[in-house]
C-alpha cells in the first residue's frame, strides 16, 4: 500500500522545479543533477502517493489534477522550510514568527490601529481577530489564538496567564430628550420603572456583567431589545428608543453618535469590568510582556484625552493598572 507519510523534501523540490520548467532536462540543469535522477524522483513520488502526477506524453510536460494539488502544497511547505532557520533564531530571542491575537471590540475600535502598528515591530506575521470576549477565550484555549485582550479573565480556567490592563466602571446614557440627570442607583430605579432599557447581547461578557449588576441592585427590566455593538447601542439610545448601561471605552467606541446622547456617570455604583491580556501559561513570556507594555502605553495615551472630549467625568471612571518593571510579579496564573 502506498505510504505518503514520509515525503522527502529534496524530491518535492525536484518535482516543483520540473513543474515550473515543464521539462525534465531543463529541471536537471537548474538543479545540477542528472535527468535520470529527476525522472526517478518523480516516479518515486507517484509510487508513494499512488497517483500520476505528470502527463509525460505531452510536450511540454503538464500536471495532472493531483500534480497541481501537490505543487501548490509543496510550494507552501518549501517556503516554510526556507524560513525555518530564521524563525528558530527569532523564537530564541522571544520573537514569535506568526502572532495571532484576539481583541475585544472596544479595544480594537479605540486603540487597534496604534496597537497593530507597534505589534508589527515584534512579529514577522500578525493576525488579528476582533469580536466578543467569549469567542477569544475559546480560541485561546483551543490554540487558534496566541494572545487575547479580553474583558473575560478566564479565572475558572487553569493554565492561563492573565494580567489586568485597566478597570472601568459602568456609566448610564439616555436620549437628550430625557429631562434631568441620573447619577445614583435610586435615579436608575426610577428610570427603569418608566423607560425601556436597551441591553448588550447576553452572549457578550459585558452583557452578562451588566445583568449581574442589575440583579445585585434589585432592578428587574425585561429584555425587549438586545444589541451586539457599542456603536449600535449608542445610536439606538440617541434615537430615543430607551436608555442603556455601558462603559467609558464603549462610549469612545461609539463615534459620532455619542454627541447625541446624555452621559450620566454613576455615583456609588462600584460595578464595572476589567480588561486583561491573556495567554497560555509558559508560552512566549517575552512576547507577553512586550505586548502588555505596548497595550498599556496605548491605553494610557489614548483613553484620557478621548474620554475628556466626551464628558469631563468619564476619565475618573477608568483606572489603569500601574506600570512596573517587574512584569512577572504581576502575572496571575491561577
Amino acid at each position: 500500500m502506498p505510504n505518503a507519510n514520509h515525503v522527502d523534501i529534496q524530491m518535492l523540490q525536484i518535482f516543483v522545479t520540473t513543474a515550473e520548467e515543464q521539462n525534465m532536462t531543463n529541471a536537471a540543469k537548474r538543479l545540477g543533477i542528472t535527468q535520470s535522477a529527476v525522472s526517478q524522483s518523480i516516479q518515486q513520488l507517484e509510487e508513494q502517493f499512488g497517483v500520476q502526477l505528470m502527463n509525460r506524453t505531452r510536450r511540454p510536460l503538464s500536471l495532472t489534477s493531483a500534480g497541481l494539488a501537490l505543487k501548490n502544497r509543496a510550494l507552501t511547505l518549501l517556503g516554510d522550510i526556507a524560513n525555518l532557520k530564521a524563525q528558530i533564531i527569532d523564537a530564541s530571542q522571544g520573537i514569535k514568527p506568526d502572532v495571532r491575537i484576539g481583541l475585544v471590540d472596544s479595544f480594537a475600535a479605540t486603540c487597534g490601529v496604534s496597537f497593530i502598528k507597534e505589534m508589527l515591530n515584534v512579529s514577522a506575521t500578525l493576525s488579528i481577530r476582533a469580536g466578543l470576549s467569549p469567542m477569544h477565550g475559546e480560541s485561546l484555549i483551543g490554540r487558534s489564538l496566541d494572545l487575547a485582550i479580553s474583558t473575560d479573565g478566564l479565572h475558572a480556567i487553569d493554565g492561563i496567564v492573565r494580567r489586568r490592563l485597566l478597570s472601568e466602571r459602568f456609566v448610564l446614557i439616555t436620549p437628550k430628550s430625557y429631562p434631568g440627570t441620573y447619577t445614583t442607583i435610586s435615579d436608575m430605579r426610577k428610570l427603569a420603572d418608566t423607560q425601556p432599557l436597551l441591553h448588550f447581547n447576553r452572549q457578550s461578557h459585558l452583557g452578562a456583567q451588566i445583568d449581574v449588576f442589575l440583579r445585585r441592585i434589585d432592578i428587574k427590566v425585561p429584555h425587549r431589545l438586545e444589541l451586539d455593538g457599542a456603536d449600535t447601542l449608542t445610536s439606538m439610545v440617541a434615537g430615543g428608543i430607551g436608555w442603556a448601561i455601558t462603559t467609558p471605552m464603549c462610549l469612545l467606541q461609539s463615534g459620532t453618535s455619542i454627541k447625541t446622547v446624555k452621559v450620566h456617570p454613576l455615583k456609588g455604583a462600584n460595578a464595572g469590568r476589567s480588561l486583561f491580556l491573556l495567554a497560555r501559561y509558559d508560552e512566549y513570556k517575552h512576547l507577553f510582556n512586550q505586548t502588555y507594555r505596548i497595550a498599556h502605553a496605548i491605553l494610557e495615551s489614548t483613553l484620557p484625552p478621548g474620554l475628556r472630549s466626551i464628558h469631563p467625568g468619564l476619565e475618573s471612571l477608568i483606572e489603569l493598572e500601574p506600570r512596573t518593571d517587574h512584569e512577572q510579579d504581576d502575572i496571575d496564573t491561577h
